[in-house]
C-alpha cells in the first residue's frame, strides 16, 4: 500500500515508520467512512496507552501509592488529554470519514480525535511492538508527567469522601459548624462531618470553615476506610 504525503508527515511526527502502512490508514478511518474502521484498534490502543502511562508514572513517582498513581493516570488518559495529543499530531488533517461527518465538523470533534489517537497508539503497537508504543506515549505525555507532582492531582478530602460514599450508594455527608473560637481576625472553626446513614460523625478544626470541613472529612474517610478494610488514599 502506498503512503500519502500527509501520512508520511504523520509518521515523521509519530517517530515511527510503519512496516504495515495499512494499520495507520485503518487507525485514521472513522466508522462513517466504511467497514474497515478504527474501533478495534481504538480498543487495543486504550489498553496499550494505560500500560505505557502506568510505566511512566511508576518510574516517575517512586514514593507514590497505588491510589495516587491511579488518579494521575486517569487524568492523563481522559478524552481531553487525548484530544490535545491528537491536535499536536495534526490528526484532523489526515482522518478519513464520510462527507456528511466531515461537513458536520467531525474532524474537529474531541471524542472522535481522542478515539483516533488511541487507535494510532494501537496501530503503532501492532506494527512495532510495545517499545515503539511506549516511545510514542513518552513523546506525547512524558513532558507533562515529568513536570507534574502527584500532589497536584490529588482530590481533596471532601471529594474523596463523597465519591467513597456514592460508590457504595450511600447518602452524601453533611457538615455543620459546632463552634467558633477566637477573635474575628483570628477565628478557629470546629466543624462536624456526619454520615447519618452509618451513624458516624467526626470533627475537624481550621482557620477557615473550609479547612475545618476538609479535616473532618479526612478523619471520616480514614475511619470508614479502616472499618472497610481499606486504607486512606486507596482506590476502591
Amino acid at each position: 500500500m502506498t503512503v500519502s504525503g500527509r501520512d508520511e508527515l504523520l509518521q515523521q511526527r509519530l517517530g515511527h515508520r510503519f512496516q504495515r502502512p495499512e494499520l495507520l490508514r485503518r487507525a485514521l478511518t472513522h466508522r462513517s467512512y466504511g467497514a474497515e474502521h478504527n474501533e478495534r484498534l481504538e480498543f487495543l490502543g486504550d489498553a496499550v496507552l494505560s500500560l505505557a502511562v502506568s510505566r511512566l508514572l511508576f518510574d516517575r513517582f517512586g514514593d507514590s501509592d497505588e491510589g495516587d498513581l491511579t488518579r494521575v493516570r486517569a487524568h492523563l488518559v481522559r478524552e481531553d488529554s487525548l484530544h490535545k495529543a491528537a491536535l499536536q499530531l495534526h490528526l484532523p488533517e489526515v482522518l478519513r470519514m464520510s462527507e456528511g461527518e466531515a461537513k458536520g465538523g467531525g474532524a474537529q470533534r474531541a471524542s472522535i480525535l481522542a478515539d483516533a489517537m488511541e487507535a494510532v497508539i494501537g496501530a503503532v503497537y501492532l506494527d512495532g511492538g510495545l517499545e515503539a508504543a511506549q516511545g510514542l506515549v513518552q513523546q506525547l505525555f512524558g513532558e507533562v508527567i515529568t513536570s507534574t507532582t502527584a500532589e497536584s492531582w490529588r482530590k481533596d478530602a471532601k471529594t474523596e469522601l463523597q465519591e467513597w460514599l456514592q460508590g457504595r450508594r450511600l447518602p452524601v455527608p453533611s457538615y455543620r459548624i459546632v463552634a467558633t473560637r477566637g477573635q474575628a481576625h483570628a477565628q478557629t472553626f470546629e466543624v462536624e462531618c456526619a454520615v447519618p446513614s452509618l451513624g458516624k460523625a467526626q470533627t475537624g478544626e481550621g482557620r477557615s470553615r473550609r479547612a475545618a470541613e476538609q479535616e473532618a472529612a479526612q478523619k471520616m474517610l480514614a475511619l470508614l476506610q479502616a472499618e472497610d478494610g481499606g486504607r486512606p488514599g486507596a482506590r476502591d
